[in-house]
This record gives structure tokens, sequence and C-alpha cells, in this order.
């Protein structure tokens, strides 16, 4: 088992995503030893699971400037949350002694009174920490036959919640109000015909419910979820809200309540995480009378576990009674926020968080290593934190740090541009445009989407790799840029590196599969020989927030023929196809055939099979000897573009160079299909 285990990091250095957590402790410890010019003490370290290598060093006065923690108002420290501690430290011991229901944290309730009477709640319910409560509501309400529908850039614990409880999760783009919509109305239209049918009897406890889970301030990206949209989506597809804001309460509206107000009457329940503005630890599941009784009875993370100590209850309590009659620590929070954003030509961030985008991994630790060493703490993100391709720094501002922090920070990017070829970090605008983004790979832009192109094929070695190699080539030829992704690659050999070197691609354009897997079989076989389980759900995530982050068209290339299957099958459970996956994205694609013997077959079998899912290539490929017979039939049969792709000897870059300027009229209607952005 070491071995193994050992082999494992091995694996995870080789990719450069190996976090040094002794490292990460010492800088945290180091930031909150420092004391700001303000008075105040920096933070704590980070609590979102990003730390990197390169930390900052001490700068020669002692000080390093924090821009990573989650203390936006510096409350970890105050005087009077600190004295509230020590106060039930000494008047109730370190800990709990046991769980809740086992007569543990008793301290709690008064905290649970003042925080519903502040939210405007019948009722609270304190958990140890924001992962455990998002687990606990998540599976408490959602029940076997019931249906999540959740944001894309959804947070872990949330995403996590939903895959432990009973409940389907249907996930939709980030922040697209009108792909929800759809999946709702299609949910709603199911329901009622499982209803008219009594093919699926309701759940134990009345009729399926519609949950729709978001954050109110998003994590990563630092943009809010428009809860009034939800609320009123909610009301007219009967569905219920569940809104995680850790990143608003404390910073965001009226007395730090959040953004949850009382106009939106279609949410269930939401979380209050303690550790961010808040400054201490744990979460508190608001809502109903009923509904904390019920997560108190059924949420497992609640019920097996210790109690939070009373001394988290009682600083937790100070905080909110600060947050509550002191707006001026969240408002300079915001302005904080608001003035890097602005110098970095982003749009106005919701909260506390600016996410600065890089693009490319490699780039984005440089970027952090960099700042590192001009004495500025700012973390790189990267996967799996983020999809792929959409790794950026993440700056947080905090109530404390002044202007002059703020412009310091600039400045050190600007010169970390210069160092980095980064233009637009070293000619940062002064005034925010949502439309120019700081980095081409991230535009920023609510719903637009870099186009995308699939690659299928009717079988196993039709030459799909080839033919990718050859799109991408016509792309850079035509376009001027492409990035390829490969989802799944199964067996020794990597076809991401054989697209790179053949259609001459750098590093940051070739983007790391999903999942890699040793066995050369079916995706679903060499799924389960290594032990894991495919999850299309995650494919199209990953697929979305690639679209989202890149400055050119994306060549996606699959494995094996279309009904290749990425999930085994089970009793009265078809396997999810590489075909099922297709028709969810609706995406456009170009089929590859062999030339030769069988090919007709093949061919027409996969078209028929497009054509039940309403998919229509946008042309054929046929590689291999050149066979007119077949050609000539199938362009006849089709009526589809198709072009000849012979072997190529030598097969290098130049071959494919010399194809696309010979065959450009032949391969435009191919790329004019995935060239402009989509909504």
């Amino acid at each position: 088992m070491d071995a193994a285990l050992a082999a494992e990091l091995e694996a995870l250095e080789a990719l450069g995503r190996r976090r040094d957590l002794a490292a990460i402790d010492r800088a945290g410890e180091h930031a909150q030893s420092i004391e700001s010019p303000t008075g105040a003490h920096a933070g704590q370290a980070p609590a979102d699971p990003v730390g990197e290598a390169g930390l900052p060093p001490s700068q020669p006065n002692g000080r390093a400037r924090d821009f990573t923690s989650n203390d936006y108002l510096g409350l970890a420290t105050h005087p009077a949350v600190v004295a509230a501690a020590h106060a039930a430290l000494d008047a109730h011991g370190a800990g709990a002694r046991a769980a809740r229901l086992l007569g543990g944290g008793s301290a709690a309730a008064a905290l649970e009174t003042q925080v519903a009477a502040w939210q405007g709640a019948a009722a609270a319910l304190l958990f140890p920490t924001g992962y455990q409560a998002n687990v606990g509501i998540l599976t408490t309400l959602g029940r076997a036959g019931d249906a999540f529908f959740s944001d894309a850039l959804n947070h872990a614990s949330l995403i996590d919640g939903m895959r432990l409880a009973k409940a389907r999760t249907v996930v939709h783009p980030h922040l697209d109000l009108d792909a929800l919509e759809r999946e709702l109305t299609r949910a709603l239209d199911e329901a009622g015909h499982d209803e008219a049918s009594s093919a699926h009897p309701a759940p134990v406890g009345g009729p399926p419910r519609r949950l729709i889970v978001t954050e109110s301030v998003f994590s990563m990206d630092g943009d809010r979820a428009d809860l009034d949209a939800l609320n009123d989506l909610a009301r007219t597809y009967d569905a219920w809200l569940i809104v995680d804001e850790a990143h608003a309460v404390g910073l965001l509206g009226p007395e730090g309540r959040g953004l949850v107000t009382p106009d939106h009457d279609r949410v269930v329940a939401r979380v209050l995480t303690g550790g961010k503005a808040l400054g201490a630890a744990g979460a508190l599941v608001v809502g109903t009378r009923d509904l904390v009784d019920l997560v108190a009875n059924r949420a497992r993370s609640f019920i097996f576990t210790t109690a939070p100590p009373p001394s988290l209850a009682a600083s937790l309590a100070a905080a909110v009674d600060l947050v509550r009659t002191d707006p001026a620590p969240a408002a300079a929070c915001r302005a904080n926020a608001k003035r890097l954003a602005a110098g970095l030509g982003l749009p106005t961030p919701a909260g506390a968080i600016v996410p600065i985008p890089i693009g490319p991994e490699e780039l984005a630790v440089r970027a952090m290593q960099a700042l590192a060493e001009r004495g500025f703490d700012v973390r790189a993100v990267r996967p799996p934190t983020v999809p792929p391709g959409t790794c950026r720094l993440r700056a947080v501002c905090h109530a404390d740090q002044t202007a002059t922090d703020v412009d310091a920070l600039l400045a050190a990017l600007a010169d970390v541009g210069r160092e980095l070829d980064l233009p637009a970090l070293e000619h940062a605008p002064s005034e925010p445009t949502s439309s120019a983004p700081l980095h081409t790979p991230r535009p920023f832009t609510r719903g637009e989407r870099a186009p995308a192109l699939f690659v299928t094929g009717t079988d196993t070695d039709a030459g799909k790799t080839v033919a990718a190699a050859l799109l991408c080539r016509a792309f850079e030829l035509e376009h001027g840029g492409v990035h390829y992704w490969k989802p799944v690659q199964t067996g020794s050999d990597s076809d991401s590196a054989t697209v790179a070197r053949l259609a001459d691609l750098p590093t940051h354009r070739v983007h790391r599969p999903g999942w890699h897997l040793a066995k050369p079989a079916s995706p679903h076989e060499a799924a389960e020989e290594a032990g894991v389980t495919l999850e299309p759900a995650r494919l199209s995530e990953g697929l979305d927030g690639l679209r989202r982050n890149l400055d050119a068209p994306l060549v996606v290339e699959l494995a094996g023929g279309l009904l290749v299957p990425f999930t085994s099958p089970a009793p009265g459970a078809p396997p999810v196809t590489q075909l099922d996956w297709l028709a969810a994205e609706r995406t456009p694609l170009v089929l590859v055939a062999r030339s030769g013997l069988g090919t007709l077959n093949h061919t027409m079998l996969s078209l028929a099979a497009l054509q039940a899912r309403s998919l229509t290539p946008r042309g054929i490929l046929l590689v291999g000897e050149p066979h007119p017979s077949n050609a000539r039939t199938l362009r006849a049969w089709t009526g589809l573009p198709l072009v000849e792709v012979p072997r190529f000897d030598p097969l290098d870059t130049a071959a494919l160079d010399a194809f696309v300027r010979a065959h450009r009229t032949e391969l435009r209607p191919l790329l004019r299909a995935a060239r402009a952005p989509t909504p």
C-alpha cells in the first residue's frame, strides 16, 4: 500500500499539483503574526484548498501583503471576537464533549437564536464546518425521485452533498438561466408524464421536489447569482432554492445578512459560513423551524459528529454583533476589491474576490511565484479546484488594506506581466470594461463560449487522432489559433501528445484529459480496471469550463465509436455512451470513417444513430488509402461534405499543412461551423 500511495503522490508531483501542507501552514503562521499598517492583524491561512508552492517571503519590514485569506473584515483577530472565545473557554472548557444530540454543544443554542433573529428566520442550526452544513442540508432535502439543478461552478461541498443524496443532479452552465429554465421545463414535463402514467411513484413524503442549488457569490469567479431571477424560476416551475451564502454573509446586504431577502419566498434553506467574513469557522443552516428540526434529525453530518466547541459559538456571536452594528469594514473591503478590478479592467466584483484570469496552469503558477518574490501572497487556483485551462490568480481584498496596498499590487502585477509576457497585466486599463478580458483565455462575458468541434468515429482506429490534428492545423492556419482536448484517454499512448506534435501546438493549448486510464480498452472497461467511475456530468462541466475560458475554437476528440460506453450497463440501467453526451451537448461534430472495406456499413450505421438523436455531422473525413467508389457512394447517399484524407508519409506538421492548403475549399465548411463564439 505504501508503494501505491507513493506512486499516486509522484503522479501529483509530475503534474505540478502536489500541495505542500507544511509550507502552507508555515505561511499561515507567518501571516497571523504580522501586524498591518492599520493596527489590525493580517488574515488567516486560506480556507479554500488552493494552497501552492512559492509562498511570499518575509519582507524587509517583516510584513507580507495578504491577498489570499478569506478573513475579509479582519475579525479573526478582532479583540471582541478573541475575548468572547476566551470567555467561553474559561466558562465551558475546550470542547463540546459529545455530539449535539447526545448533549454536546448546548452553548450553540444562544448563537442559533441570535442568527435566526438577524436573518429574519424561524430557526438556525450550527454545524462544525461549512462542508458539513452543505452536505447535511442537501442529503436531508434530496430524496429518491427528486432532482437538484446545480450551477456548474458550485462549490465542492455542494457537489459532494448532491452526490451523497438520493436525488438525481442536473448541472447547467454557470449563471445560464435559459439553460436552467430548459431543464426545469423538461423536469416538470417528466413529472406530469410520470404522474399520469404512474410509471414512477412519488417519493415517500410527497411529490418530487425540484431543488435549485446555488452560491450567492461564487468562491472562485467572485460573481453573483441573480437570486431574483432564480426565485422567479422557482416559483414558475414549482421548485425551491438552496443558497450557500459563504462569500456574502457579513459582507453584503443590510446588516451583513447576505443577498437572500424576504422577497425570495422560494428559498427553503440557506447556509451561512463562519470561516469567511465572520472570521471564525463553522456554518449555520437557516430556515423554518420544521426545516431545522428535520435537518437535526436526518443530517448524518450533524448527527454523527462532535458538536462545535463553545468558544466557536461565542466568537461567531461576537462577530455577528460587529457586522450588524458597524458596516464600515465591509464597505472598505468592497471598495478595495472594486479598485483592484478597475485597475485590471475587470468587471466590478460582487464581493471581496477578484479573479485574475491567466488560463494555462504553468503561467498561473509562475505568476503566483513572481508575485511572492515581490512580497504579495496571491494564490494560483488550478485543477482540481477549477477546470483545466481556466487557471487564475485569486486575489482577495480585505477591510484593513489601503488604496496604497491595492495600487502596490497593481504595480506588481504590471511588473509580472512584463516579466512573463502577459501584456494585459503590463498594460492594464484604469477603468473596468466588461467586454475586454485581462488575458485572452478568459473572456469573462456571461453566456459566451468558445466554439467547439467534436471529432468522433465510426469505430476504433478509424483515424480520429490524425483527423483531429489535421483540423487543429486547419484552424491554426485559417483562424490563427485552436485548442485541443481528449476528455477520456485509455492505454499508455497519449493522443494529446500526438496531436500536440503533429499540430505543433504549445503546451497551454493542449488540455489534459479528464481521465487517463491505463488499460487500452473501452472507457467503461478501462475505468472498471482502474477502480474509478466515469461521470458524464463532470465531462460537461469540464467542457463548459474550457469553452468559457478559451480564446480560440476547441477540437474535442472522443474515444472509439459513437456507442462506446462511458459507464457500465446494469440491470434496468443502460450505459451512458459517447452518443448520449453528444446529444446532450448539441455541439457541431465531424465523423471520421475508414476509407476501405466495411466503411459503407459502419458509416451509414453511425449516421443512422446520429439521426435518431437529431444530430447531423458537419462533414465526413474518410481516412486511409483513397477509395473513389466508397467516397462517391457516401457523397451521394449522405449529401454531406466529404474530404478524403490519405495516409501521410511522412506524418508530420509539414504534411498536414500542405494538405490543408491544397484542400481549403473542402475543409472550410467544417471549420465555419465552429469558428464563432456561441451563447
